[in-house]
């Protein structure tokens, strides 16, 4: 491997180098693993190169190599490891980062690990020795100092011991958990800046600009089994774990200071730059700050949406709507205008497109959907402020500060999709806090009333394990055979391992060769039965599971007989619903090809339900498909159907697989061999069941295409019986309307279009009625009106029930009396009391709606706001309505009509 010339090195030269480095000296260069983590509960995104290893770290997992080198996507916005707030304001943090790493399974330890660190870092980017410095660890709590490390770079590096520095548990000391692999880090220091370099400067901050002392490369030395009651066990076979961000190396090869000046991030700067129509220059400014921001934010947001997030209020999902939504409040207070994100994020595409090939496969998915979200921010905000204004449930705090309520918080959240942080922000604009201990507690009732479980979740993981390494992967011939034979490996009850089962007993059971399908990409598991050979004992399966890869576990109950580990016993698929699940499954690759046909290749999908009785497919629209669409999209189908063309499945490599044009599924994990299915025109990488040939799926109908949520769209469809009963049905409701209404089916829509129109008229009429009610409320109410220097002033208790009957009232006596200051207090249908304050335009000089209905609150036992013109409030206390509209006559020194 030969060295590389520092100041011509691009991030795609360094990125090349690093893994062909490693590969030179036999690791395995393993592509980056996804960021999106669906087998990983305990992360929500990859935050370092080590993920996708966890299992092998473990024990958990064996692979066919022991050493390895990745350049693996990261994101950082949760949990220990969220640098939202700092990014854009220093030169290092971010979202989205590539981190290179190299590994040993067992293989190398300490001194090769070094060694191949030093050798990179001096003779392949050639970075002067003089400029760095490595800490090791210095001993706490018990703990021994890492003296191996330390005489190691002594001896490797010709490091003297002033460049060696040791340090405490929490910066070279790893773990993986409160248990469990653990071991001292050694670290390289690289100094930034020019001129020469004393190591006694180590530990002070870096300075602004980016000058000083910063992390190059961490390497983690698992050495240690951390007990339970806090020892330190060696391991039998000692591990490495190393992580150096791409974009570090990139300043330190590139000659800059800042992470935003390399090649990987200032295209991206200089972009939003231009959109602004604003100078970047390179300082703490705000104004550059948001440039970073918005850089970073669109790297962040073209990976996350790439693998098959979309702007939501969940999980992740909720994480992009944060970033595309922060970086777009960046451009806005840059004074962009116009939806921009977009155009960085397809410059991010063009970049790093060629290295991460998802990028480009799903390009005008990307723009799409960040553009839509764009726009439904910019429309967010606009109703936000408006909801904000309407608002007239506040409390106040023991400062006198307005706060908004928890409740009205997360339903301005859940309802309208306005974000928490966001109306934080605006609070802080306005002088209003809200309650986020609050909102907090709503959202924690609104996520226990949505939650659920799954059968084998984490509390038996570990019987799965146990299991799964006594008996290697069971023989799966689902794709092969619908019965099998084999022997009993394991039976599980109640989270526990037991060697018999009883008649009546709910289980779980293993066998060595199994012809059953276990629930994945989106089909159901089968269903059938498992039985001793002469019949005597009998176990049906309910459902089938697969806790870990290569174990299915069939899950029901046994009817009869008696059932033992090591038991010879036959395994028998439900032939009627597995023919439907297949028929299903085969359909709904062809509605995914034709939806892109008629769609475009922006209807990637999202996700999917195979069962016996039905089908549905998620995918990715902001628009419903018309009639005309879903027709199209039927006849598409149908027409492959009636051609009852042979479908073909080939296993072969997935670089194979894709070169020939295989879809693949957003949020599937494919190995290195896959199953490519040709269904007619479709082709895909799949692991469930099929049916033969096109004809067995026997009719296609789509039921609906309903929106699920943003940017995701659902169709339910249905094919061979289960489409011909929808028909029948809907005949059945066709006849059932018609002769309810005394029409032949025929006559039906012309009909129920007469009666609408009739109800609209009926409609129109009472509104016509309803306007004159409040006119004449209006004429009776103005001998309440008072003068003074040519104001108007009105206040009363009447009769409006509702919010917007109120505030209609209040606006037309506004009008009517200008100028005019109008006050008015109803009692509404739960009991409780509003008030609305309107304030003609001249006059909020002199008095503001905010300051006379806050005021006039405090009688009903309520708060409330809003703006100088137009204000509402609203309290418990009905019984003082009269008391707080006389105040509109007291702030403007006038008696009361009738007091």
């Amino acid at each position: 491997m030969g060295s590389l010339d520092a100041a011509m090195t691009s991030s795609r030269q360094l990125r090349r180098s690093f893994l062909d480095f490693f590969a030179s000296h036999d690791h395995r260069v393993v592509p980056s693993g996804p960021l999106v983590l669906s087998h990983d509960p305990t992360l929500m995104f990859a935050n370092a190169g080590m993920v996708q290893f966890k299992d092998v770290f473990t024990g958990r997992e064996r692979r066919e190599y022991r050493r390895a080198a990745s350049a693996q996507k990261c994101l950082r916005i949760s949990g220990k490891h969220n640098d939202l707030e700092n990014v854009g304001r220093t030169p290092r943090h971010h979202t989205f980062f590539e981190m290179l790493g190299n590994f040993s399974f067992g293989d190398y330890f300490k001194r090769e690990a070094i060694a191949y660190a030093w050798q990179y870092v001096t003779e392949v980017l050639r970075l002067e020795p003089e400029r760095m410095v490595v800490t090791v660890f210095g001993g706490q709590d018990g703990m021994p100092p890492d003296t191996e490390a330390a005489a190691l770079w002594r001896e490797l590096a010709g490091m003297p011991p002033e460049r060696i520095v040791p340090c405490g548990a929490a910066d070279n000391f790893w773990a993986m958990g409160d248990v469990g692999p653990c071991g001292p880090c050694t670290e390289i220091h690289y100094c930034l800046g020019e001129g020469p370099v004393d190591p006694r400067g180590f530990g002070q901050e870096q300075s602004p600009d980016g000058r000083g002392w910063f992390e190059l490369w961490n390497l983690v030395f698992m050495q240690f089994e951390r007990r339970p009651d806090g020892s330190l066990e060696p391991l039998p076979a000692p591990c490495v774990d190393t992580g150096a961000g791409l974009e570090r190396f990139a300043v330190v090869t590139q000659g800059v200071l800042s992470n935003y000046d390399t090649d990987l991030l200032r295209p991206l700067v200089d972009r939003a730059a231009e959109l602004s129509g604003r100078r970047y220059g390179g300082s703490s400014s705000e104004d550059d700050v948001s440039m970073r921001v918005i850089a970073d934010h669109a790297r962040a947001t073209a990976f996350v949406v790439a693998e098959g997030v979309f702007p939501d209020r969940e999980g992740r999902s909720y994480v992009l709507r944060r970033i595309v939504r922060r970086a777009v409040r960046h451009g806005h207070r840059l004074g962009i205008r116009e939806p921009f994100l977009h155009e960085v994020v397809g410059l991010v595409v063009d970049r790093m497109g060629d290295d991460y090939p998802e990028l480009r496969e799903r390009r005008a998915l990307l723009l799409d959907v960040t553009r839509q979200e764009e726009e439904r921010f910019r429309h967010t905000l606009e109703r936000g402020l408006a909801l904000l204004d309407e608002n007239a449930e506040w409390e106040i705090a023991a400062d006198g500060r307005r706060v908004l309520p928890g409740r009205v918080a997360f339903t301005l959240y859940d309802t309208y999709g306005f974000p928490l942080d966001l109306q934080q922000v605006i609070g802080q604009e306005r002088g209003f806090g809200v309650d986020e201990a609050g909102f907090e507690a709503e959202l924690e009732r609104a996520r226990a009333r949505s939650a659920g479980s799954k059968v084998g979740g984490a509390a038996v993981d570990a019987v799965w394990h146990a299991i799964a390494s006594d008996t290697g992967e069971v023989e799966h011939v689902a794709h092969d055979a619908e019965r099998a034979e084999g022997t009993l490996l394991a039976i599980v009850v109640d989270g526990a391992r037991v060697e018999r089962l009883e008649a009546g007993q709910a289980a779980a059971l293993v066998a060595s060769r199994t012809p059953f399908y276990a629930e994945a990409g989106g089909q159901v598991g089968d269903r059938g039965q498992i039985a001793l050979p002469d019949g005597s004992a009998r176990f049906v399966v309910e459902d089938t599971q697969a806790p870990r890869d290569g174990l299915v576990v069939h899950v029901g109950r046994l009817e009869r007989g008696r059932l033992c580990v090591g038991d010879p016993v036959v395994l028998e698929v439900d032939h009627a619903l597995r023919s439907a699940t297949r028929r299903n499954h085969s359909a709904t690759h062809l509605l995914h090809w034709a939806l892109r046909e008629v769609v475009g290749p922006t209807a990637m999908q999202k996700g999917s339900l195979v069962a016996p009785d039905r089908l549905r497919f998620d995918y990715a629209a902001s628009q419903p498909l018309t009639e005309a669409q879903i027709e199209r999209i039927e006849d598409l189908v149908n027409d492959v159907v009636l051609r009852n063309e042979p479908i073909v499945t080939e296993v072969l490599p997935l670089e194979q697989a894709r070169a020939r044009g295989a879809i693949g599924i957003f949020e599937e994990k494919y190995g290195a061999v896959v199953r490519l299915l040709r269904i007619g025109p479709s082709l895909e990488l799949c692991g469930g069941t099929h049916a033969s040939a096109t004809g067995d799926i026997g009719i296609f109908k789509i039921l609906s295409d309903s929106a699920l949520a943003a940017g995701v769209r659902r169709i339910e469809a249905a094919t061979g019986h289960n489409a011909l009963r929808w028909v029948r049905g809907l005949q059945q409701e066709v006849s059932a309307a018609a002769r309810a209404l005394r029409v032949g089916p025929r006559e039906l829509v012309g009909r129920a279009e007469r009666l609408v129109e009739e109800l609209r008229e009926r409609e129109r009429q009472l509104e016509t009625m309803r306007r004159r009610l409040v006119a004449a409320s209006a004429t009776d109410l103005e001998q309440r009106v008072r003068s003074v220097d040519g104001l108007r002033v009105l206040g009363a208790v009447v009769e409006a029930g509702e919010p917007h009957a109120l505030r209609e009232m209040v606006d037309r006596l506004r009008e009517r009396l200008a100028p005019a200051v109008v006050l008015l207090g109803t009692r509404t249908a739960d009991g409780r009391a509003l008030l609305a304050c309107g304030v003609s335009k001249g006059a909020t000089s002199r008095i503001a709606a905010g300051d006379l209905v806050r005021r006039a609150a405090a009688h009903v036992g309520g708060g409330g706001g809003g703006r100088p013109d137009f204000a509402q409030a609203g309290g418990q206390d009905p019984s003082g309505l009269d008391r707080a509209v006389a105040v509109a006559y007291e702030m403007l020194g006038l008696d009361p009509p009738g007091l």
